[in-house]
């Protein structure tokens, strides 16, 4: 049995090795519009500087970066921004480094961080936003090394830190997060990613070829993640256990949630670093499954666990069917697996493009998004490598490098085309419509630099449009829901999530390319608690919102 096994796997490797991208690239047709992008990030008066308390003596938690949330605080239709920041180690100080708010002033970015009192000084690391207390203002929980922060958004401008109160603090080395309703009783419930077992009082040595280098995450010892359930009064509670999140710990970052398995609930997969992905498919009784093994996604096609660092989901292929995309190590590949339905889901990352071409770098943030409103989702990456010695013991390898846009040829491959953006050390990524043109854009932290935020300038040359839901019975932000549009034989889907790619948050906004089409025949809107409305020859070319009509 064993040689059977072995031979399997060396035929695995070899059918790897095939250059089936250039193939398929050759023979799919060409972009009929490609998007251009430019660097506003000075333009919008964005002043923030990431701190990664960096001292030399290469604190495992150093290189990891943060993320970035885009959501709208004050309830004004435009997309704010929140960004993470780290601090000074081996604790942090309170030397004005903070994470910062910044709110969309008709173009212009104000940063009211202080007014907002959401300036965290702990050493932070991602975000996630959902409105936990349906007073319809988004709320905003941080991840800390160390205790995690849930920011009350008082609908006046400002925030309270309630997380005593809520009992969501946490004292692990927290990651990813997500807001979710996994018991459909309309109140968001939270699952927290947790890395590892780090302390700066003993944290581990490594070198290659003789260089200090930060060392890999199989030097500590994996943390178990936690799922809190909103009682609804305020206040959550610890449930991971009774809800069946009992698979060994994972060194996990990246986390998304979405209905993987069309059976109209929510699902969670976790990315994990050196250790197996996990999915978690939702029982609809209040309980869990992890079934990555055998659901395909839990390790690589050579049978190991990679570096996992960020993860999203996304219909790529316009089969009604959410796919998976997990980011990884610089020489692994950035995997996507196709849901084949059923729970299956196949690794064609090297059969769609993307596969040789995510090789050379080290990546973190990733999103699907429709950037040239064809009606296919493309996919963005943000690289950047951890070792800023990289070039001394690497031939290869270097420690800024370029993010990457691979556009969709009709969901059946990808062609990565060049952004004209300089190479940074990236790590988190948000998508939203920053400007309202009705076109993506999309925001990037920068390791020790300040972030990028990228305008799209002609996405919207074909038609869009863009829905926001507003919940009634389910929950108020309708995080959960999922969007059809159906346009003749094609209908795509979306579904509203909070966090997503690496530690970040995407706009919450549900946005759809129509390329030509000026009305959408039909728009059908699936909320999380089961209840279904639809629409019927919509205009294209807006924003719309639709309350939940009961």
């Amino acid at each position: 049995m064993k040689y059977i096994v072995y031979y399997i796997w060396i035929i695995s490797i070899l059918l790897s090795l095939v250059p089936i991208e250039e193939t398929l690239t050759q023979d799919a047709s060409t972009l009929s519009i490609k998007p251009t992008f430019s660097d506003i990030t000075k333009e919008l008066g964005i002043h923030f500087i990431d701190v990664n308390g960096e001292s030399g003596k290469k604190f495992f938690i150093e290189p990891l970066g943060r993320g970035v949330a885009l959501f709208d605080f004050d309830n004004d239709d435009d997309l704010d921004l929140y960004l993470v920041n780290g601090s000074d180690l081996p604790v942090a100080s309170e030397n004005g480094v903070t994470n910062e708010l910044y709110r969309n002033d008709n173009g212009k970015y104000i940063e009211v961080t202080d007014d907002a009192s959401v300036g965290d000084i702990r050493y932070g690391n991602g975000c996630c936003v959902g409105d936990y207390n349906n007073d319809g203002f988004n709320d905003l929980y941080v991840t800390n090394y160390g205790k995690n922060i849930l920011y009350k958004n008082n609908g006046d401008g400002t925030f309270t830190d309630i997380t005593d109160k809520a009992g969501v603090g946490g004292s692990e080395f927290s990651s990813g997060c997500a807001f979710l309703d996994y018991d459909a009783d309309g109140h968001l419930d939270l699952y927290v990613v947790n890395y590892v077992q780090f302390d700066t009082n003993s944290n581990p040595k490594c070198t290659h070829q003789g260089i200090l280098v930060y060392c890999t995450p199989e030097a500590l010892n994996a943390e178990a993640d936690i799922l809190y359930r909103n009682n609804g009064d305020g206040t959550f509670t610890d449930v991971t256990i009774e809800s069946g999140i009992i698979a060994p710990p994972g060194k996990g970052l990246g986390v998304v949630c979405g209905d993987l398995d069309n059976d109209g609930d929510v699902d969670i997969f976790i990315a994990n670093d050196t250790t197996p992905d996990m999915l978690y498919y939702n029982n609809g009784d209040g309980t869990f499954t992890e079934d990555g093994l055998f659901s395909g996604v839990a390790l690589s096609e050579e049978g190991r666990p990679y570096s996992g660092m960020g993860a999203n989901l996304g219909d790529y292929d316009n089969d009604g069917f959410l796919d998976i995309i997990i980011t990884n190590f610089q020489d692994q590949v950035n995997n996507i697996y196709h849901n084949e339905h059923e729970k299956y889901f196949k690794d064609v990352s090297y059969t769609i493009g993307i596969g040789a071409k995510s090789l050379p770098y080290l990546a973190w943030g990733v999103d699907f998004a429709d950037f040239n409103n064809d009606g296919w989702l493309d996919i963005f990456v943000a690289n950047g490598h951890l070792d800023d010695n990289i070039e001394d013991y690497d031939p290869v390898g270097t420690y800024a490098q370029p993010n990457q846009l691979f556009m969709s040829l009709e969901g059946i491959n990808f062609e990565a085309i060049d952004m004209s953006l300089p190479p940074k050390v990236s790590r988190g990524t948000a998508i939203g419509d920053i400007d309202n043109d009705g076109d993506m854009d999309i925001v990037v932290t920068n390791l020790k630099n300040s972030p990028t935020v990228i305008l799209n300038e002609n996405g919207n040359s074909q038609n869009w449009i863009t829905v926001k839901l507003v919940g009634k019975h389910c929950a108020k932000d309708a995080i959960g829901a999922r969007v059809s549009v159906m346009i003749d034989d094609i209908t795509q889907i979306r579904e509203v999530k909070s966090g997503s790619g690496y530690l970040s948050q995407n706009d919450m906004r549900l946005h759809f390319g129509l390329g030509n089409v000026e009305k959408i025949d039909l728009l059908t809107v699936r909320w999380i608690c089961g209840h279904v409305q639809t629409l019927k020859n919509v205009n294209s070319n807006q924003f719309i919102s639709i309350q939940e009509d009961r």
